[in-house]
């Protein structure tokens, strides 16, 4: 079987990393699967035995892509569609696995080139353009919802990142004619990189010997609320002198904004921000860390670091939304309100060795094991290969 994949991002980038694209593919590739990768000129090289990755031009000078809707998105999958058309012209694939809003470019092309089509559905357009306020017309937002389930029908199979958006295919699509699987985003083992000769330097922490951490790893979006996390750690700091909040990630404006935050807290030396850090090295501040937090506002797409959060044998404080209660329950975490008070309760309680939380540390790994872990993945691209075939 010959496959083209789309993805319509940086692949593969520290920001915004289509680490979904990534898995997929390498895991399809494992499986037998040739395969074009078709994706943005900006990222770092990856190397995938049997892929052989197809890049636009980088369009640098434009600016650095950046997570959701943009104009420069828009300009970047229009030279997208164009080498898109090319490709299929010259080697008449037998699948298209289109991610995102790729689907929009290689729907139209089903009927003239006759390949199977694969749509992974990683967020429902439309309401991104609500959550990022990238548009506010009411016509503009139906109009996408109309193509969105276009392209939900075009599909001969759709892959859903999480349970939410799963749903909402299946509601769509209500004719047996269609498949819809459920492959969540929980894959992390590390990238391989196409090495510099000049390997990222480890960042020393400057840490007491004795200090326990309380770790985030992940983007600084607004939507991930570190402020509400930064708040509830100054209610932490009044009453466990030993603990640290180490954030690894965001970008260095988002980091100079928290930092800013942090002192304005009072709790500016009991905090550490790394910034963005290579992945390997994100993986060894979990792996030193008493308690995990995921203290995300909103949302209904389960976070990828949850998974990697489960497996890690680490108790685990969130937020009590539906991005996260569609994976984790109160046996496998602490769920709290999305406030500071909440947060704050939810930290300090984990952050005691009880057996309780022993407990759910492993009932959380437990769960990875049994419905997340790489095997049970495997075997569900395996049913979606299987089912163009």
């Amino acid at each position: 079987m010959k496959a083209l994949v789309i993805s319509p991002q940086p692949f593969f980038s520290p920001r915004g990393t289509p680490l979904s694209v990534y898995y997929r593919t390498l895991v399809a590739a494992e499986l037998g699967v040739e395969i074009d990768l078709l994706t943005y000129g900006q990222g770092d090289d990856v190397a995938i035995p049997g892929v052989r990755i197809i890049r636009i031009p980088a369009f640098r000078y434009l600016g650095p892509v950046k997570v959701g809707p943009s104009h420069l998105k828009l300009w970047l999958d229009a030279v997208l569609f164009l080498r898109m058309v090319g490709l299929m012209w010259k080697h008449r694939y037998d699948v298209v696995h289109a991610h995102e809003e790729a689907i929009f470019l290689a729907a139209p092309m089903k009927p003239i080139f006759g390949f199977k089509l694969i749509y992974d559905m990683h967020s429902s357009l439309p309401a991104q353009l609500r959550s990022f306020e990238f548009v506010r017309s009411k016509t503009i937002i139906r109009l996408f919802e109309w193509l969105e389930n276009v392209a939900l029908r075009s599909a001969d199979e759709v892959i859903a990142i999480c349970e939410d958006l799963h749903h909402h295919a299946t509601t769509q699509l209500s004719d047996e004619k269609h498949k819809v699987f459920l492959i969540e985003n929980s894959v992390f083992e590390a990238v391989a990189l196409v090495s510099n000769g000049r390997p990222s330097p480890a960042k020393g922490l400057n840490l007491p010997t004795s200090a326990r951490l309380v770790v985030y790893a992940g983007t600084m979006e607004p939507y991930q609320g570190i402020d509400l996390a930064l708040r509830a750690f100054r209610i932490v700091a009044e009453h466990e002198r030993d603990v640290r909040f180490l954030l690894a990630g965001g970008n260095p404006v988002q980091v100079r904004h928290f930092q800013a935050l942090a002192r304005e807290l009072g709790i500016a030396e009991r905090c550490v921000f790394t910034g963005t850090v290579p992945r390997a090295q994100a993986q060894q501040y979990l792996r030193i860390a008493a308690v995990l937090v995921s203290p995300r506002r909103g949302g209904t797409n389960t976070p990828l670091k949850i998974y990697e959060q489960l497996a890690s044998g680490k108790p685990l404080v969130a937020t009590r939304i539906h991005a996260h209660t569609q994976v984790l329950t109160d046996d496998v975490a602490y769920l709290v309100a999305p406030d500071p008070e909440g947060m704050a309760r939810g930290l300090l309680e984990a952050l005691h060795d009880t057996e309780d939380v022993q407990s759910r540390a492993a009932r959380a790994a437990e769960l990875y094991r049994t419905r997340y872990s790489r095997g049970i993945y495997e075997r569900k691209m395996q049913q979606v290969l299987e089912a163009v075939q």
